[in-house]
């Protein structure tokens, strides 16, 4: 039995990993705001709930570097690696605190945006470090404007569809949180 879940969470990870890849396909036909939706974002995100910390770690930090050396988008430095450890910390803090906190769904909402700022703080982080640790390059306003500003329908996006998937797949039994 223990080897069916295994490769059932690897089926599971690498289609999060194949929606990660071909959704920012798809937002980008939404214009003006076709790329501040996120879209590789959602799928880490439930991989970690659904799959667990270790796998969304995996899938988040895979995700934009594979789909930087494949299609050139986003671009390799500073984008895609950035991006490779905020994605890898979504994907590992979402299903961290998914299976440690409470199994109530306030807890969902609390997971996912505990992930989210963590993400962001890390995205943030890297930035700062490709820029030669130099605040004129990568300061204060362009973190903000890029975690936040630019960010905000993905934000909202995210925080009303992804509880809403989780709850809708625990009320189904896909999965269950009592036996994670």
């Amino acid at each position: 039995m223990k080897k069916h879940n295994h490769l059932v969470t690897l089926a599971l990870s690498a289609m999060f990993l194949a929606l990660a890849f071909v959704l920012p396909f798809l937002t980008g036909q939404i214009q003006p705001i076709g790329n501040m939706l996120c879209p590789m974002h959602i799928p880490v995100i439930l991989c970690g709930f659904i799959c667990g910390g270790p796998w969304g770690m995996a899938v988040g930090f895979i995700a934009p570097l594979l789909r930087s050396v494949i299609l050139g988008m986003p671009p390799i430095y500073p984008v895609a690696f950035a991006m490779a450890f905020e994605l890898a910390a979504y994907g590992l803090i979402s299903g961290i605190l998914y299976r440690i906190f409470p199994k109530k769904k306030g807890y969902i909402y609390c997971s996912l945006i505990i992930s989210m700022l963590v993400g962001r703080l890390i995205w943030g982080i890297v930035q700062f470090a490709c820029a030669g640790l130099d605040a004129t390059k990568f300061g204060f306003a362009a973190f903000f404007a890029g975690a936040v500003t630019n960010a905000i329908p993905g934000i909202i996006l995210q925080i009303i569809l992804i509880p809403v998937i989780v709850i809708l797949l625990e009320k189904t039994r896909l999965i269950n949180r009592k036996k994670l």
